[in-house]
């Protein structure tokens, strides 16, 4: 979901230093994605849509609202029934809480986090590439280490996280975020099921570099997709939690720097919008692209949000937006959907 990185492994005369190479290090990728995307001519907000099923989904009049701005780039977007949305800033290495007037509250500094989510007690979760690690966030700012390794190796850099429809968590662990020096002690990307007990099970390392994931409202589909292939895939979900049948669901390819499949949320009835080139791209559950919010700024991840959870409310580059729809959102962490 982002390009940025993990600490470097290297002698340093102080301390000081290597937190300052690592810094440098990841930045520099950061800021080549940034860079990226404001190169391309500026893109005005759209609905394009492929089949007259988009608009059961979103309003033809519908406006497309600038929540909150002046991020470096953000990720991983969690809406707090508080009234707010939690944001990571992958540039800036925070967490900050966004609220409806558009100021912000710094949670915490961190590097490189990633994906967020609660989990069914109200827990916030991140992927903290840096770390290479899954944390849970503490209200007063402070964090704990859930897993950190596989089988006695470091994790790569984990990205994104979500609630299975058991309660454990699951997380995507590409190779997309290393600083300059490190590299992968697993020799693959997986993805993961951590359970409550803190034991960690790999499902698939198949995707080459997985990203966004989620689960269908009903938990027998498993959706992951992959950067490098520029693709989503799809598996059956068995009684034990393996994933099976793995098969690719549909493509989105763009142009470079367009953006490529990376967060991806469902509504209650199963459709799936993943961001993609150019946008937010929404397909049914049969795999049919029926539409794609064009978005002014490339979107990076979202998350369903406000009292019906009928809002997406989108991280893109510096800004988070937001958008009414006609659906309502699949959120798995909450008790009753």
């Amino acid at each position: 979901m982002s390009v940025k990185g993990s600490w470097v492994v290297v002698v340093c005369a102080a301390v000081a230093a290597c937190a300052m190479a690592a810094a440098m290090a990841s930045d520099l990728a950061l800021a080549n994605r940034v860079a990226q995307q404001s190169n391309k001519p500026p893109r005005e907000f759209a609905l394009q849509a492929e089949s007259a099923d988009f608009w059961n989904l979103i309003a033809k009049d519908s406006k497309l609202e600038k929540y909150a701005t002046g991020f470096g780039f953000t990720e991983g977007p969690v809406w707090d029934p508080s009234g707010f949305v939690y944001v990571s800033d992958e540039e800036k290495n925070k967490i900050y809480r966004a609220y409806p007037d558009g100021h912000v509250e710094e949670l915490i500094s961190l590097g490189d986090p990633d994906g967020n989510t609660f989990d069914q007690k109200h827990r916030l979760i991140t992927t903290a590439s840096e770390l290479r690690a899954i944390l849970e966030i503490m209200p007063d700012g402070k964090y704990k280490i859930l897993v950190n390794q596989f089988e006695g190796k470091k994790l790569n850099t984990p990205n994104d996280v979500i609630v299975g429809p058991d309660g454990a968590l699951y997380f995507t662990d590409p190779t997309l975020d290393f600083v300059e020096g490190e590299k992968s002690e697993l020799g693959f990307q997986g993805v993961y099921r951590l359970d409550a007990g803190g034991k960690l099970t790999l499902l698939t390392k198949d995707v080459q570099q997985p990203n966004g994931l989620a689960f269908s409202p009903d938990g027998k589909k498993f959706y992951v997709d992959d950067d490098e292939q520029k693709n989503i895939r799809v598996y059956d979900v068995a009684g034990d939690t393996s994933l099976t049948h793995g098969k690719v669901f549909g493509s989105e390819v763009g142009e470079k720097g367009d953006g490529v499949p990376d967060g991806m949320k469902l509504d209650v009835n199963g459709n799936i919008f993943v961001t993609g080139p150019k946008g937010i791209w929404v397909w049914t559950p049969d795999g049919k692209h029926i539409g794609t919010i064009v978005m002014p700024e490339q979107p990076a991840n979202l998350t369903w949000g406000d009292a019906d959870y009928g809002t997406l409310y989108i991280t893109a580059t510096t800004s988070v937006y937001k958008l009414r729809t006609k659906t309502r959102g699949f959120v798995p962490y909450l008790e009753k959907n």
